[in-house]
């Protein structure tokens, strides 16, 4: 649930709707959306696509650190 929560956070920080989020990963907009609502979560290289995207860290993302 800390992925999900933090993603939507830093997505919408950054500027970024989810569509372009989806585009960003090569996602349908859908499959994006279950990344937020913590239906399902992303792969290792698209952890890291998200990371670099929304220029963070993983362990962030992942609620290892609150530090960005």
């Amino acid at each position: 649930k800390i992925f999900s929560e933090r993603l939507k956070q830093l997505r919408k920080e950054r500027g970024f709707s989810q569509k372009e989020m989806a585009e960003l990963l090569g996602l349908k907009l859908r499959a994006y959306q279950y990344y937020e609502s913590g239906e399902h979560e992303p792969s290792l290289d698209n952890l890291v696509i998200v990371a670099d995207t929304l220029r963070t860290s993983i362990d962030y993302l992942t609620g290892r650190t609150d530090h960005k």
